[in-house]
């Protein structure tokens, strides 16, 4: 089964000395009741880029320019029990947008110190990559979830060389945990 191709975009902006991530409450579908970043599928025909410009636009109602998103990485989430669920996801920050976010029907946005995430009420792999990613790690990682399809079996991550690429290449040398 192929993975669905999703897209995840993280908000950041200065705010009295310190650095805030803007994540949401999901409201519906995947995920309804977690703290999860923007984002969504890419449909058919569309780039990442293209995708991700949309999706932030429909969840939060704010404009993020393509030569403002930083690829940060991606994510491929591996769900054993529940196949139908793996998702391959890349992953952007952006520090520049137009207009002030504000709730859709899908989710409840809502700025957070990015030193502090509501790890409590996100996904549970959200520790072991985004924090990293937020502060400037680029890399590849792949999440395994337990059988609980809720908890993280096993966590590896390929970093990327200086072009943006995944080190190795298309034989990535995963290395456990982060």
């Amino acid at each position: 089964m192929t993975a669905a191709h999703v897209t995840l975009c993280f908000l950041l902006r200065e705010v009295d000395g310190g650095r805030e991530v803007l994540l949401g409450r999901k409201r519906t579908g995947f995920g309804k009741g977690k703290v999860v970043g923007v984002g969504g599928h890419v449909e058919e025909g569309e780039t990442a880029v293209e995708a991700i410009c949309r999706e932030v636009r429909e969840e939060v109602y704010v404009d993020v320019e393509p030569d403002d998103l930083v690829a940060a990485g991606t994510v491929d989430f591996v769900f054993p029990a529940k196949p139908e669920w793996n998702m391959f996801t890349t992953v952007f920050l952006s520090e520049s947008w137009v207009g002030e976010p504000s709730e859709s029907d899908e989710i409840t946005p809502q700025w957070y110190p990015a030193e502090d995430l509501p790890v409590a009420h996100m996904w549970a792999d959200a520790e072991h990559w985004l924090p990293a990613m937020m502060n400037g790690r680029r890399m590849d990682v792949r999440v395994v979830l337990a059988d609980d399809n809720e908890n993280v079996a096993e966590v590896f991550h390929a970093d990327w060389n200086n072009d943006g690429a995944a080190a190795g290449g298309s034989a990535r040398n995963w290395v456990p945990g982060l």
